[in-house]
């Protein structure tokens, strides 16, 4: 069963809250315990609240996941997890948030209602809104990074803030994509789906894609970062963003992945080691 409450919990999905650290890595503050240990905190928190957003969602479309063929063996889609039980586990992990939002500053507490608010919205409505689901979910990104900034007090980048877009646009698009490919003519996992079109979503990934790169590329040569980090040698870092862009895009084009963001993430062997060496480059440059 403990198995199952982790499956329902999602807690491999966590991973999608080191957005949380982004603030934290270029104030140059990841070496200081106490700035540390609050985003560690913040970062559980938003882990325990995707959690509970990902219960309730799967409340939400119980149905429509039972007749879905990978779906169906979620805990709650099989009936291992009962739905009463499931809303047991909402208010419980909800008591423990509501707690440690005490230990947070306003600003930080403001955006996790934020955060919370905009995924039941998806869940119940923006998901099946064409565009505006992609929207949505970049949106979550991006109010990571601003609650990672705030809990801590730094001020963060705008070229960093639209880097942040850009990329949760990019992956929420490359989710759309292998969904409409691998999902069959008589079954359609999202009802969105049927607004969209390969060529369509091809078009919002390229766009995405660029933005991703010409954003981190200005950040990384804008006057600002480079008075704060008192180097230019930041702009060299842009190789592992198109390598792990380019990377990514062929993973779902030539190879059929994409569904599951967290599974490329943690398995493809490329792109765990790009995303190694970036973050010790970009380690070396800001603190050394």
């Amino acid at each position: 069963m403990v198995r199952h409450y982790i499956k329902l919990l999602r807690i491999s999905h966590w991973i999608k809250n080191s957005f949380v650290f982004v603030p934290l890595i270029f104030a140059e503050l990841l070496w200081e315990k106490d700035y540390l240990l609050t985003v560690l905190l913040a970062t559980f928190v938003f882990g325990l609240v995707s959690s509970t957003i990902y219960v309730f969602n799967d409340i939400v479309d119980v149905e429509s996941d039972r007749e879905h063929p990978q779906k169906k063996y979620r805990p709650l889609a099989s009936g291992v997890i009962s739905i009463a039980k499931a809303k047991v586990v909402i208010f419980v992990l909800s008591i423990i948030i509501v707690t440690l939002m005490y230990f947070f500053p306003f600003e930080f507490n403001l955006v996790l209602i934020g955060y919370i608010i905009l995924n039941v919205l998806y869940s119940l409505i923006l998901k099946n809104i064409v565009i505006l689901d992609l929207i949505s979910i970049s949106l979550g990104f991006l109010l990571r990074v601003i609650g990672g900034a705030f809990v801590i007090g730094v001020y963060i980048s705008s070229w960093l803030i639209l880097t942040t877009l850009f990329i949760s646009l990019y992956l929420a698009a490359m989710k759309r994509r292998s969904e409409l490919v691998h999902t069959v003519s008589e079954y359609r996992s999202r009802k969105v789906l049927e607004e969209y079109s390969l060529y369509f979503i091809d078009q919002i990934s390229a766009i995405t894609a660029a933005g991703v790169v010409i954003s981190y590329a200005l950040y990384s040569v804008s006057e600002h970062t480079v008075q704060h980090f008192h180097t230019e040698n930041l702009v060299y870092t842009t190789i592992f963003v198109i390598f792990g862009i380019f990377r990514y895009m062929y993973l779902v084009f030539k190879k059929h992945k994409g569904e599951n963001t967290v599974e490329i993430l943690l398995t493809d062997i490329p792109l765990i080691v790009n995303i190694l060496l970036y973050i010790i480059t970009i380690t070396l440059i800001i603190y050394l």
